[in-house]
């Protein structure tokens, strides 16, 4: 898979989550963005991590393609 394609597919991904993460949030009563201030359930927590995993993988690649790398 090309560094692009891989891109595209990190991005997708993370909207995929982001959306699914913040419908969680709101079907247990919380405000999506408070989710940094507040003590998150476990499945809402795997699925934070999840997220910032994915976020910093994009970075990264967005970070090599900025250097050449």
């Amino acid at each position: 898979m090309s560094a692009l394609e891989n891109r595209i597919e990190l991005e997708k991904r993370l909207g995929e989550l982001d959306t699914r993460f913040a419908n969680e949030m709101r079907k247990r009563g919380f405000d999506p963005a408070q989710a940094d201030n507040v003590a998150l359930p476990s499945a809402l927590a795997k699925l934070s991590a999840e997220r910032e995993a994915i976020k910093a993988e994009l970075e990264e690649l967005i970070a090599q393609d900025q250097t050449g790398g």
